[in-house]
């Protein structure tokens, strides 16, 4: 009796602990998360499986004439045959799904010899270098913009501060960047007789980045700074907003702790994509800049029908895409602490 009691009370204690587990607030984020990170799986299997199917749903093949020329059809078949594309389609699948479980993501066909991860692990770091760098300077600006100008609505700061976020989102990245060669490049390099100017090729870990860095962020700055000013508008007219400007709390307490706090929601909201979008490449801004990350790379592999590069590149935009909005979901915990994750 003794025995089966002691039993019954040490499994009792077990539910006990997970329910206590779950119940807690880092319990129930750690939960949340890792269903999250599981729900990964079958959305990067789906990624991959659109991907495969709309490439061979695409006509002709990636032999097509390869270097300018039109191969001979003994030449194709045999390239076939080198790189398993003479196998049914279900199971170049298969086979393509196995590799991706041993992180091998095949050899591209463009570049002979050369793994895809090879190829993405040599042009994502600039990609990265570069977008990571935008980001933190679009979350400053853009939001400090947004605070700014609503705390002075219908004020010459505000119709500033507007009239420059008009201005950024209403030209192209490609006209921004050519403008920005032409005048810190060109143009300066003749004014002051080559001591001072912007290089706009070769990257490089120095002033190379300046213009890349500013020509992405000018839009997503002017976004940011639109959708801060109307969240913060709202939040504003708020109720205990005004209760605590009745109080005479100071500015900068009523402003941090109140609205800036309650109004950053939607804005996080948006930041989580826009940081996926700047560290997977923008094709204009390498192109004008000379840069060789893969979001040119994943162009020059679509024309030139690489499937592997393709789908290696599909497959990690799609986790940097999940995993920005995973880290977007956390946020609003502590940003707001009412929110709940389920």
């Amino acid at each position: 009796m003794a025995i089966s009691e002691g039993r019954s009370g040490r499994g009792a204690l077990l539910p006990l602990r997970m329910s206590q587990l779950a119940g807690s607030r880092g319990g129930s984020l750690a939960i949340f998360v890792g269903k999250r990170i599981l729900w990964m799986v079958p959305i990067v299997f789906f990624v991959i499986l659109i991907t495969f199917v709309l490439m061979h749903l695409a006509p002709g093949s990636p032999w097509d004439r390869t270097g300018g020329r039109q191969l001979s059809q003994a030449v194709m078949n045999n390239l076939n045959i080198k790189y398993g594309l003479d196998k049914p389609e279900t199971e170049q699948f298969k086979l393509y799904l196995w590799n991706v479980i041993h992180f091998d993501f095949g050899l591209s066909y463009q570049y002979e010899g050369k793994s895809v991860v090879t190829l993405i692990g040599g042009g994502w770091p600039y990609t990265a270098t570069i977008g990571f760098l935008a980001f933190l300077l679009i979350v400053p600006v853009g939001i400090s913009l947004g605070v700014v100008a609503a705390l002075r609505q219908n004020t010459r700061v505000d119709y500033i501060t507007m009239g420059f976020a008009t201005f950024a989102a209403s030209f192209p990245n490609f006209v921004i960047g050519a403008l920005m060669v032409v005048v810190f490049s060109v143009v300066l390099y003749k004014a002051t007789d080559g001591n001072f100017f912007l290089p706009s090729a070769d990257f490089g870990l120095d002033s190379h980045l300046i213009m890349p860095v500013i020509t992405l962020s000018l839009l997503p700055i002017a976004y940011t700074a639109r959708l801060t000013r109307a969240s913060t508008l709202d939040t504003i007219r708020q109720d205990f907003v005004r209760t605590a400007w009745a109080k005479g709390l100071p500015e900068r307490l009523v402003v941090i702790r109140h609205i800036l706090k309650n109004s950053l929601i939607p804005v996080v909201t948006t930041l989580g994509p826009t940081f996926a979008f700047l560290v997977t490449g923008s094709v204009i801004v390498e192109t004008v800049f000379n840069i060789p990350g893969i979001g040119r790379a994943f162009v020059v592999a679509v024309s030139s029908r690489d499937y592997p590069m393709i789908l290696g590149t599909t497959v990690l935009f799609s986790v940097i895409i999940a995993v920005a909005n995973l880290v977007v979901d956390v946020a609003y915990v502590f940003i707001d602490p009412r929110v709940r994750l389920t």
